[in-house]
């Protein structure tokens, strides 16, 4: 099941570094900086595989057949945003997870953080339907089901972060070591019972489209408000600089990056704050919360603390902690 996974780039430099009973490491390398891909065989058909990225964007090659493959993809921190050749765009923050079946897969991925790590849980229908039957007598749940749920159209859905999702893959990421493989084969079953019962809103009604030229103005709007994170832009002033109605500029946003511009913005800030924290040893906190625009530090660590989880002298010291591991 591992070497689905190979044919991943374009112009990418992929290689595997690490192969053996255990896991597999490919490592991708471009001229932003690099990323590795640690992939573990679960059950036959199914795997799990952590994403490390510290690079600007890299391209993926990788596409399956539509009636073959589902994945779940999380991310623990950092966001991303998906390009893909016919010209969807979605992107996925902190704590959110899609549902594909990686037909569209091919194209670029943009990491505006310059990070990001997370998890990917990976299923080959026609081996992993019937195994997971096998290795849980009675087991109701159907992956043919959650496709056609989820990915109807043939796009990821994007699943917004939640209780119940952090719980699932907080463990997944703490896994001990000793029992690695064990834990991952209960959290897949935990999992797929959770996405199986979960309800929401199905979108059958007529989706929002968007001009060209208003899509280029957000993008535009969006670099502009990520340049200089000390700068604050109300609503009103982008709309006015940029020859957009308000409403529009709003509903346009929210439907490329997943999020009302406030609370994209905020997530961004954050994130950006939590990669500089852990690179950045000689700055203080104060100086990290003024350079994302908070003149006060006890709003920016009550804000970090509700994003992040902890406060940024805990998560700093945290993180000092595992690089001496």
């Amino acid at each position: 099941m591992r070497e689905v996974f190979h044919d991943l780039g374009e112009n990418d430099n992929i290689k595997e570094v690490v192969s053996n009973e255990n896991c597999t490491i490919i490592k991708l390398q471009n001229e932003t900086g690099e990323g590795l891909m640690t992939i573990y065989d679960v059950f036959p058909g199914v795997i799990i595989m952590y994403n490390d990225f510290h690079m600007s964007y890299c391209k993926s090659g990788f596409q399956t057949s539509r009636d073959e493959f589902i994945c779940i993809d999380h991310c623990r921190e950092g966001c991303l945003e998906n390009y893909i050749e016919d010209g969807y765009t979605y992107g996925l923050e902190k704590g959110d997870l899609d549902v594909d079946i990686k037909k569209r897969h091919i194209g670029k991925y943009v990491f505006p953080l310059k990070h990001f790590h997370g998890v990917s849980i990976g299923f080959y229908l026609p081996v992993a339907e019937k195994q997971l039957g096998e290795e849980l007598k009675g087991f109701s749940v159907k992956l043919s089901r959650l496709q056609e749920k989820f990915c109807k159209e043939g796009t990821p859905r994007v699943i917004k972060s939640s209780p119940e999702i952090e719980h699932i893959f907080s463990e997944i990421y703490k896994a001990p070591f000793q029992v690695r493989k064990e834990y991952y084969r209960i959290k897949v079953f935990e999992l797929l019972l959770f996405l199986d019962a979960l309800e929401f809103e199905d979108r059958d009604e007529e989706k929002a489209y968007f001009y060209k030229s208003k899509v280029d103005k957000v993008k535009e709007i969006h670099t502009l408000i990520t340049e200089d994170l000390s700068r604050h832009y109300t609503i009103e002033e982008l709309a006015e600089k940029y020859d957009i109605s308000q409403t529009s500029l709003k509903s346009c946003f929210k439907n490329i990056y997943g999020a009302s511009i406030n609370s994209y913005l905020q997530n961004y800030k954050i994130n950006r704050a939590a990669s500089m924290l852990r690179k950045e040893k000689n700055m203080s906190v104060a100086e990290i919360a003024g350079s994302v625009g908070y003149d006060s530090q006890s709003k920016f660590t009550s804000v970090f603390k509700k994003i992040i989880g902890v406060a940024p002298m805990e998560y700093r010291k945290s993180e000092r902690k595992e690089e001496y591991r």
